[in-house]
C-alpha cells in the first residue's frame, strides 16, 4: 500500500513538471520534436482555431538517404498543434509534391530502381503523417516529365493533375500556402 501510494505521488510530481497542453494530447507523429515552448510568446497556435494549411514540397532533401526536411516540417508542424491543444479535427493538412520533390512519391522498389539501390527514406514519415490525418497530393505533370509509373506511388498519396491546380484550389477553400 505504501509502496502505491508513493508510485502516485511520483507520478503527480511529474505531471506537475509537464505543461497542461502536452498532458491532454499525445504527438501524432513519433520521433518529431514540436516547437519548443518559448515564455512570453505572443503568437502560439489557438485550440479554438482550425487550421488549413497546404505545405507545398517542390525541392528533393540535399541527399538521397535523407529524410525530406518539407516533410520534418510538416511533422513538427503537426506536434506543435497537438502540444498546444489543438484537436485532430482542427488540422486540415495538404502536402503538395511536384518539381524535384515529386520522387519521393514511390514506393520503395521503384525509387531503389531509380536511385542506385538507395531506399526511399521517406517511406515511413510520409505513413505516420497520413495516420495523423495529412492528405498527400502529387503534381501529376510532374509525374509525367520523371517518367515515373503511376502505379508505384504510395497509396498514401493521391495523383492530381497539377500542382498548380491543387494548391489553387486549396486557397480558394481557404488553405494558408506554405513552400516554395
Amino acid at each position: 500500500m505504501k509502496k502505491l501510494w508513493i508510485t502516485s505521488i511520483a507520478a503527480v510530481v511529474a505531471l506537475i513538471g509537464v505543461p497542461p497542453s502536452a498532458r491532454a494530447q499525445a504527438l501524432p507523429v513519433p520521433g518529431y520534436e514540436a516547437a519548443k515552448d518559448l515564455p512570453g510568446a505572443k503568437e502560439l497556435p489557438d485550440p479554438n482555431m482550425t487550421y488549413k494549411v497546404v505545405f507545398d514540397i517542390g525541392k528533393a532533401a540535399p541527399k538521397i538517404d535523407d529524410v525530406n526536411p518539407g516533410l520534418a516540417t510538416v511533422a513538427r508542424y503537426l506536434n506543435t498543434l497537438a502540444k498546444n491543444g489543438v484537436p485532430a479535427d482542427h488540422q486540415k493538412i495538404a502536402v503538395v509534391f511536384h518539381q524535384g520533390g515529386t520522387e519521393i512519391v514511390q514506393n520503395n522498389e521503384a525509387f531503389k530502381a531509380r536511385n542506385d539501390g538507395h531506399d526511399n527514406p521517406n517511406i515511413a514519415l510520409i505513413q505516420s503523417l497520413k495516420k495523423a490525418g495529412v492528405d498527400f497530393r502529387v503534381c501529376g505533370q510532374a509525374v509525367l516529365g520523371s517518367k515515373i509509373d503511376p502505379k508505384t506511388i504510395q497509396p498514401e498519396i493521391e495523383l492530381d493533375l497539377w500542382a498548380l491546380t491543387t494548391i489553387v484550389n486549396l486557397e480558394l477553400r481557404g488553405y494558408v500556402h506554405v513552400g516554395n
